[in-house]
């Protein structure tokens, strides 16, 4: 498959297209937001295409054109106010659908937040952030999308330990970005994932095991 990362220059998105990379199983396409993020994506000889989530869905059908697969990892970060919470992590993961069906993408994979399905377990202190990945992935599950909803716990930058905890209700945990990658990769073409949604935390299978077994 050719798969377009949505956020190829965060933490995720750099370990997901460069895991791409090396595998070999698949090709990859790095959406980034400016020209000057290319750099390091064409010294790697991955492609880019320069798209904005604040552009318009044309725009982002035209960065996904040729692809199989979008995966979303994009976010506004914890730096930025609610308004880019809004603006990108909602209003930017809809518009990234809207691409994927104008495009004839079927296969979306999207990062969201342990327990955003619940609004019970939302944590008080990010709420917002919870209301934006909720009403994403709502959109997505109601799109004619081939999609998986990954939601992993608390990221960290620790380095991976390959080993996840997988299932579509468990408690609150942490997860290195980097098995959150390897996860993402796992359920790229595992039909057992497709229209389903996960939380992701730590444990004890490896990420393709894990996956297998949802």
């Amino acid at each position: 498959m050719k798969v377009l990362i949505v956020g190829a220059n965060g933490q995720i998105g750099k370990q997901l297209v460069k895991l791409i990379k090396e595998e070999d199983k698949h090709t990859v396409r790095a959406m980034i937001r400016k020209e000057e993020q290319a750099r390091q994506f064409e010294d790697m000889g991955v492609e880019t295409a320069v798209a904005s989530l604040e552009g318009t869905v044309d725009e982002l059908a035209e960065a996904a054109k040729g692809c199989d697969a979008i995966v979303f990892t994009a976010g506004s970060g914890g730096h930025t106010g609610y308004d880019k919470t809004l603006l990108i992590d909602l209003d930017g993961a809809v518009k990234t659908i809207e691409a994927a069906e104008k495009a004839g993408v079927d296969r979306f994979v999207m990062v969201s937040a342990i327990q955003a399905n619940n609004r019970d377990n939302w944590s008080e202190t990010i709420k917002p952030y919870y209301a934006a990945k909720h009403y994403a992935d709502r959109i997505l599950e109601n799109s004619s999308l081939n999609y998986t909803i990954v939601r992993p716990g608390g990221l960290t930058d620790e380095a991976g330990t390959g080993k996840i905890k997988a299932a579509e209700n468990l408690e609150r945990g942490f997860i290195p970005r980097e098995d959150v990658a390897k996860t993402l990769y796992a359920v790229l073409d595992k039909e057992n994932t497709y229209k389903r949604a996960f939380d992701l935390v730590s444990g004890e299978e490896d990420a393709e095991t894990a996956v297998n077994n949802l």
